[in-house]
């Protein structure tokens, strides 16, 4: 017996592991069961329970004491297995009575599945055809046939409340008749509704699955793996839920005691919940699975594989143990003791998103990746041996950060004093004054007192990353905090009081203070005038510094000599100037900041404050080089006129006289 559990959800697979020969002798039987824990554990509840060569449907009798599985299809007509009906190969179906096989006849085109009409005793058969095909059982002759608007159907069900049939079609639609009119009532497209957001399909659509459930609701599953569940009243689907393999969906079932829908496709079985869609639990067979099987009124699922050997699984939530198999809830009770890991446990849940990052997106649907909720879950030594693959310097970064962490949490055990944070020591300071005096005017108050920044998780960076460092020097800072030079005097004494501590050693838990001086307690923030002349003098310092740096700056350019260079041009090559070229190049390779320097020299750029302590930047754009030959030679042109420009007066004409042209 072998035990997973997913969501807390235990799983008894009965029919796991290899079955000892019967040839075997006892006592070789008892040396291979203490050797083999597997074989020690392993449960034998049905023998034999496996086909020739596969099965693709099984079903139990309604009153739980036969489990038959077939090749194609059937339907047990009675309580027991008394009265069957087969649907073969080639479009044979056989009718089998408790004695045996009873009478064989043939439908015109191959079948794939075939509900019984109860009121009516008709057999309605689908297939490669567009016809649904009718045999009437107590008349034993075939009836007119359903003329559909699909080229084939692949699946159908009768609601066992008001008998409506529906069929699923190749073309992805779902086609509703009554029998009574023989007559379509309803066409649902559910190959457009299967395409969401969310899901990722190539080709169209058909219906491989369909199951009715009570009057109104109705489950489809596609041919590209995703189930879909309706309320007959509207052709919208409630819930649309994806299996993520790409695969058909074999079967659907429903659970009525949890509210689950249980559907499969050829490598998973997932149990969600039909209201919300939330997966409850899901399992994946050693073998294909072709078909799902619950037994009535109880906790146990079987399933027909592409293989001879079938499975069977105990499920404690889902119900009881059938009343022949009864000892199964008393050992599954036994092995609560003993817990072992859980199927899960080597695994590692990804993403899409994360199997895109890894390059592995190419696994999906296939056996490395297990299809779960709204990801996969795959081997954890295949998703190491890819991260390493993908980030190679991770695991040392990974390893760098977890001693880090762990030389931090040793730190933070001993006994020392209120330490404060390596970035932003002042603000700290400033916050701790300040919840020392709101926990004392909490006091008087008698109220509760706020949480402070210091322990709160979400401004924990603030305090850890370098980043985020209070620059007190900048100019924004010092205009929008006019008075942080007095009031940050007295932090910084208390910081060197406390670092001096720090270095001495000397464990004390309450925070040293620096003495009052006069100029402390004559002082107050909220003095006005006092704010509006700091915020003078901080003005005046800025100019006084600015005009130094422009000071500084003419020196250095006076102290530059400017010494001739020779370049050697090459063979066959014209000469060029080197300002569009050259220097072009090393502009590039300056940062931003030397470049905005650099046109502030040449006066292509001027800066200026505003009065909110921000700046403004005003460009000149350059001529090009072409612009400027234009406007050279232009001014060539103009001289040019000047200079052969001649006085036309002589050519006035004089009364009685005339001069000829040259």
């Amino acid at each position: 017996m072998q035990v997973s559990s997913l969501n807390e959800v235990k799983i008894y697979s009965l029919s796991a592991g290899r079955s000892l020969p019967e040839w075997l002798s006892d006592r070789k039987k008892r040396a291979l069961q203490k050797k083999d824990v597997d074989i020690r554990r392993r449960i034998e509840l049905i023998q034999d329970f496996e086909m020739p060569t596969v099965s693709t449907k099984i079903k139990v009798s309604r009153d739980g004491q036969y489990i038959m599985a077939v090749v194609v299809t059937f339907e047990i007509l009675s309580d027991d297995y008394s009265k069957i009906v087969f649907l073969q190969c080639g479009r044979f179906v056989e009718f089998h009575s408790q004695h045996g096989h009873y009478y064989k006849t043939r439908i015109p085109k191959f079948g794939r599945d075939f509900s019984y009409h109860y009121p009516s005793c008709d057999l309605y058969f689908v297939g490669a055809s567009s016809e649904v095909y009718r045999l009437n059982l107590e008349q034993g002759r075939f009836l007119n046939s359903l003329q559909t608007e699909a080229s084939e159907s692949n699946v159908c069900d009768i609601n066992p409340v008001h008998f409506l049939f529906a069929m699923g079609t190749a073309e992805g639609k779902v086609e509703c008749w009554d029998p009574r009119t023989r007559n379509r009532v309803g066409l649902l497209d559910c190959a457009l509704s299967s395409v969401t957001a969310d899901t990722e399909i190539e080709g169209l659509p058909s219906i491989s699955a369909l199951k009715f459930d009570g009057a109104l609701n109705m489950a489809v599953g596609t041919s590209t793996g995703q189930v879909l569940l309706y309320d007959l009243r509207s052709s919208n689907p409630l819930i649309v839920k994806d299996h993520h393999y790409g695969l058909p969906i074999k079967s659907i079932q429903f659970q009525h005691q949890l509210d689950l829908i249980i559907s499969a496709d050829s490598r998973i079985i997932k149990m969600w919940n039909k209201d919300t869609g939330k997966i409850f639990t899901s399992m994946e067979p050693e073998h294909d699975i072709n078909d799902v099987c619950l037994y009535p009124n109880s906790g146990m699922l079987m399933t027909a594989n592409e293989a001879p050997k079938m499975n069977i699984y105990y499920i404690p939530v889902l119900g009881p143990a059938p009343k022949w198999c009864s000892f199964l809830d008393n050992l599954t009770e036994e092995l609560e003791e003993n817990p072992e890991s859980t199927v899960y446990d080597d695994y590692k849940f990804v993403t899409r998103k994360d199997l895109e990052n890894l390059g592995l997106a190419h696994l999906i649907g296939s056996s490395l990746l297990r299809a779960y909720m709204h990801g996969f879950f795959m081997d954890i030594r295949l998703y190491h041996k890819a991260k390493m693959m993908a980030n190679p310097f991770a695991y040392e970064e990974y390893r760098r950060e977890k001693i880090r962490q762990k030389i931090e949490e040793t730190r933070a055990q001993r006994v020392q004093l209120k330490k404060l944070p390596k970035v932003n020591k002042e603000l700290a300071l400033k916050l701790i004054e300040e919840e020392g005096e709101e926990q004392q005017s909490s006091k008087k108050r008698k109220q509760k007192n706020l949480p402070s920044l210091l322990k709160d998780d979400r401004f924990k960076v603030m305090f850890e990353n370098p980043d985020f460092q209070v620059d007190e020097q900048s100019e924004e800072f010092r205009l929008l905090n006019p008075l942080v030079s007095k009031i940050s005097e007295k932090r910084k004494r208390k910081l060197k009081i406390l670092e001096e501590l720090e270095a001495q050693g000397q464990e004390e838990e309450e925070e040293p203070e620096g003495k009052a001086s006069d100029a402390e307690s004559s002082e107050s923030s909220d003095d006005e005038k006092g704010w509006v002349e700091e915020v003078r003098k901080q003005r005046k310092l800025l100019r006084q510094e600015e005009k130094l740096k422009r000071q500084e700056r003419l020196k250095e350019d006076q102290q530059t000599l400017l010494k001739p260079q020779f370049f050697e041009i090459k063979e066959g090559e014209e000469f060029r100037s080197f300002k569009d070229s050259a220097k072009k190049q090393k502009l590039m390779k300056k940062s931003l900041e030397d470049r905005l320097k650099l046109e502030e020299k040449l006066g292509t750029l001027n800066v200026s404050d505003t009065t909110v302590g921000s700046k403004q930047a005003t460009f000149k754009l350059k001529k090009s080089e072409q612009q400027r030959k234009q406007q050279e030679a232009e001014k060539r042109h103009r001289q040019e006129r000047k200079t052969l420009r001649r006085s036309a007066s002589h050519l006035k004409s004089r009364r009685g006289r005339g001069r000829l042209f040259h």
